[in-house]
């Protein structure tokens, strides 16, 4: 049986870190992407000792060759997409960035692994940013987006690209 392969887009984060490490003890064969992957430490990796049994690829969520070349390179069958700029405040200075990194990554992530002769899962994380000010109630299901931030409009738009393309016969969501 042949091992399933995971790529995790933004593998040097905290949670992409943990992830990894989950994955390859289920015993996936797991690649990581970083905007530079050569000149990165990867210090995540390097504390939860697993840096070399992750292969590392550089990719620039914002540069559809750049994805793509990351999804032929690596064939994944589940695709974990945790990169993008991750601050509320910052996203406040850095706007285009936040939304090209967040909302402009995802589209680029969906339409290559469309182009892809697998199917392909997807994983895009989303974010309580999205609903807004809840006025202290939980958010379900049923709560409707308000965001108040790029950082939170860059998630919902994210969210409302997945639940776009996830009716393609080679996409599934988890």
């Amino acid at each position: 049986m042949n091992k399933k392969v995971a790529l995790i887009c933004g593998v040097s984060g905290q949670d992409g870190g943990y992830l990894a490490r989950f994955l390859l003890e289920k015993n996936y064969e797991v690649w990581g992407t970083s905007r530079d992957a050569q000149g990165s430490s990867f210090s995540n990796l390097v504390k939860l000792g697993i840096k070399d049994k992750v292969t590392l690829l550089s990719m620039v969520p914002e540069d559809f060759r750049s994805v793509l070349v990351a999804l032929r390179k690596s064939q994944p069958d589940e695709l974990y997409y945790l990169a993008g700029q991750s601050s509320v405040g910052l996203s406040f200075e850095q706007p285009a960035e936040t939304i090209q990194s967040i909302a402009l990554g995802t589209l680029n992530v969906l339409e290559a692994s469309r182009m892809m002769d697998n199917e392909i899962r997807i994983y895009q994380a989303g974010s309580s940013e999205c609903f807004g000010e809840t006025g202290g109630q939980a958010a379900s299901e049923l709560t409707s987006f308000q965001p108040r931030s790029p950082y939170a409009v860059a998630k919902a738009s994210a969210f409302w690209l997945v639940d776009t393309y996830i009716p393609h016969p080679k996409l599934a969501a988890f």
